[in-house]
């Protein structure tokens, strides 16, 4: 029985490995999110990657949602410029579209990254998103000129209504 057991114990653990093994794929899925950056850091015990968040947009607002967890493929050595024009955005609040790939199976030990969401290429789509009121050069600048609080009576329009 207790011989049963272990080969039982043994091919269950060689049927997961295989399917794990096999149930990798380089580009699970693909696509695109639109947002504002809120954390970008370079960060590991072990192996060293960059890692942010994005405030995901919807029509100009901000969406409830969790934010968006991406990582820098460490096996690719040709994104220094996207990592530059990351750590710009974060700090000048732009809207940006990130085009990302998902992984399965292949970033088991995090080597490639803390999150399995790889960044292939970004896009500045507003870089006046957060910061209206700022002259940036470009002959625009708005200001604030007053406040108006708008106060509904609902006495009043029953009164109106009757």
């Amino acid at each position: 029985m207790m011989k049963t057991l272990r080969q039982f114990s043994l091919l269950a653990s060689l049927v997961f490995l295989m399917l794990q093994l096999c149930g990798c794929k380089e580009h699970y899925s693909d696509g695109e999110k639109v947002g504002t950056l809120i954390e970008f850091a370079k960060s590991g015990l072990v192996w060293d990657s960059w890692d942010g968040r994005l405030n995901m947009t919807q029509t100009g607002m901000n969406t409830a949602g969790e934010p968006f967890e991406f990582s820098f493929d460490n096996d690719r050595d040709d994104q220094d410029s996207l990592i530059t024009l990351l750590q710009q955005a974060q700090v000048e609040g732009w809207k940006i579209k990130i085009k990302y790939h998902r992984v399965q199976g292949w970033n088991w030990f995090m080597n490639r990254g803390r999150f399995n969401y790889f960044v292939d290429d970004v896009t500045v789509l507003d870089k006046n998103f957060a910061n209206v009121f700022r002259d940036r050069g470009e002959g625009r600048q708005g200001r604030v000129v007053d406040t108006i609080y708008v106060v509904i009576d609902k006495s009043e329009i029953r009164k109106k209504q009757h």
